[in-house]
């Protein structure tokens, strides 16, 4: 009879080390799920401000570009004008240097 509370120590000291295992186990668990979900909202914050990043980047390209066609457009005027006047003073050449061929 004396056996047999030893025996019950035994079998519940077993349990009571099986469920600390469990237990151990289950934070391990625990503590690895929540370290993916930090690294989740880390990737995700990184996205975040990735995304934002380049939002600023593609305003600041269509302000560039916008600068930059309008820059163009006026180089054009400019250029036209001054073919305009070339054409001018070419015709106004021409004009003089036939005046003066003619006695």
């Amino acid at each position: 009879m004396t056996d047999l509370p030893l025996e019950e120590a035994a079998i519940e000291q077993r349990s009571v080390e099986a469920a600390i295992r469990r237990l151990v186990a289950a934070l391990d668990e625990l503590e690895a799920v929540v370290e993916r979900r930090q690294e989740n909202d880390r990737s995700q914050d990184n996205l975040a401000a990735t995304m934002q990043a380049l939002g600023a980047d593609r305003s600041r390209l269509a302000d560039e570009l916008d600068h930059s066609i309008a820059r163009s457009r006026s180089l054009e005027d400019a250029n036209r004008n001054i073919a305009e006047r070339i054409d001018g003073a070419i015709e106004t050449i021409r004009a003089v240097l036939k005046s003066e061929q003619q006695p």
